[in-house]
């Protein structure tokens, strides 16, 4: 897919899941900040403002944490959100190239619906696996640390665990239909946007394989797929968030949404949700592409002659 010329000898398997899950680490922990913002301004709604706190935009979200819970609060969750990424993106973005050429049957150029199909493919994959890191993300995400108010949540681990004492394993699965949903179709959205734009951008002769290009794909990627995912990551978020009878499913949050807040409900914190999505697929790709290719460099250097 990514970062490597024809005559170059595809990179393994093992290669490509580590290069996925150590660029993706990064990419969360430059973004984070905007994950947070936008979790808290998707729950705004759902229940009355705590100590009076409305929220405002992703800056005035972000500025309205660190003046009244501290910079620290921007991060929370980090913990879970990074063991998240290195079970989630290691499949989806590493394995998208043999899913791929196992739908394809190793065929050049593949179609586009072949494309989404390996995309939907990887992405239903990772959820399954780190559907609990999601969870225990998204809840820490949400809790104030505010004097007064009681802390959902101490520590990553103790998440885990009380979810799973109070919730059952159901609790860590909350919400994985509409992750799943989501997911696909970030992950096909996402990952064929950028092969599509690339591609195009080097047919075309606009820019070499290198960093601009990388840069331009996968800011268009972000974007589309900000258009695309908005409506059902709110979905997801809210409803992994919400104590347990508060929504029925996560069709009745979304229907809950639609008649107490009305349709612009599923857009609420778009432009957090672009601006990391945006920099998440910037920093990420570029960074795939370039561990990537240090990782073949260096394998080439320590294979005998």
């Amino acid at each position: 897919m990514v970062g490597l010329k024809p005559s170059d000898v595809p990179p393994p398997l093992g290669v490509k899941m580590a290069s996925a899950g150590a660029a993706a680490c990064i990419a969360d922990m430059v973004t984070f900040p905007l994950d947070t913002a936008k979790v808290r301004l998707q729950i705004q709604g759902e229940k009355q403002a705590v100590g009076g706190i409305r929220y405002r935009g992703v800056f005035g979200t972000i500025s309205t944490m660190v003046r009244t819970e501290g910079p620290r609060s921007l991060y929370n969750g980090l913990v879970a959100g990074l063991q998240r990424q290195l079970c989630f993106a290691s499949i989806r973005i590493g394995l998208y190239d043999n899913v791929k050429n196992f739908y394809t049957g190793g065929k050049e150029n593949p179609g586009v619906l072949m494309r989404i199909l390996a995309g939907c493919t990887t992405g239903a994959m990772a959820v399954s696996f780190a559907q609990p890191t999601d969870v225990v993300k998204v809840r820490f995400q949400a809790q104030m640390n505010l004097n007064g108010v009681a802390r959902r949540y101490n520590g990553t681990m103790q998440a885990y665990r009380q979810i799973y004492l109070n919730e059952g394993l159901r609790g860590l699965w909350k919400g994985t239909l509409p992750n799943i949903t989501r997911n696909a179709l970030v992950n096909c959205t996402e990952l064929v946007t950028y092969d599509l734009i690339k591609e195009a951008i080097l047919k075309h002769k606009l820019l070499s394989d290198n960093l601009p290009c990388h840069f331009v794909s996968a800011f268009g990627a972000g974007f589309v797929t900000t258009v695309i995912a908005s409506p059902v990551d709110v979905v997801k978020t809210r409803y992994m968030n919400s104590p347990p009878g508060q929504y029925r499913s996560a069709i009745n949050c979304a229907w809950t949404m639609m008649t107490k807040e009305g349709p612009t409900a599923f857009y609420k914190g778009f432009m957090p949700s672009f601006l990391r999505l945006g920099s998440w697929n910037v920093v990420m790709f570029v960074s795939f592409e370039q561990i990537k290719r240090a990782m073949m460099m260096s394998r080439r250097i320590e294979a005998p002659n």
